[in-house]
């Protein structure tokens, strides 16, 4: 997998979350059905990308890297695509199979996947760092997503980014901002133009 994914240079000190429980996360994740907000990705190369990240549960996500840009990715509930308009090309991978799959899915039992990171392991005081990847699968890679206490939050905690680690060892973190709890998502929101479709000759594709 690539550096697309994602995330968390957490730049602002957020109130205390000292002795939160992974069931206090796992109600929290619970409650958020939807978010939008805006996003700083940071590859391991110290490059950045910034854009609108749209997420629904269970399984959608998109990161629209802003006007210009010829790179989507996009997950339908089904698939993760990493869709690139210059060269006509989509990679896909099952969202279950990807370190996101676990933020993407309201069912997932963290206590069987996760563990809430001791503070001297998170990289802003007061945030709340969880490492999750599945013990059966740990060449899936893993994902560190860090929240903060937040009255006007689901569950009083709010996603603020996350640090992914993909299956080649590469990681990719993302900050959170300007965050919408819970907005009405339009479904088309996470469907793409499939540039593929456009090189097939005529009468090929259907």
């Amino acid at each position: 997998m690539r550096q697309f994914f994602l995330m968390a240079a957490l730049v602002a000190a957020p109130a205390a979350a000292q002795g939160v429980s992974l069931a206090e996360v796992q109600a929290a994740l619970v409650a958020t059905t939807s978010m939008t907000a805006d996003f700083v990705q940071t590859a391991g190369n110290g490059s950045q990308a910034r854009g609108v990240m749209s997420l629904q549960r269970p399984g959608r996500i998109r990161f629209d890297y802003g006007p210009g840009a010829r790179i989507l990715v996009v997950a339908d509930g089904r698939n993760l695509s990493f869709i690139d308009y210059k060269v006509g090309q989509v990679s896909q991978w099952p969202v279950k199979a990807t370190p996101l799959g676990v933020l993407l899915d309201p069912r997932a039992d963290l206590s069987r996947v996760a563990r809430v990171l001791p503070d001297s392991e998170v990289p802003v005081p007061g945030m709340v760092g969880v490492v999750a990847s599945d013990p059966k699968r740990p060449d899936l890679g893993r994902i560190t997503f860090f929240l903060s206490r937040s009255a006007g939050a689901p569950g009083g905690l709010a996603l603020a980014g996350w640090r992914v680690v993909d299956a080649q060892g590469q990681q990719t973190q993302v900050q959170l901002s300007n965050i919408v709890w819970n907005p009405a998502i339009p479904a088309g929101r996470f469907a793409f133009v499939d540039p593929r479709r456009r090189l097939m000759p005529p009468g090929k594709g259907g």
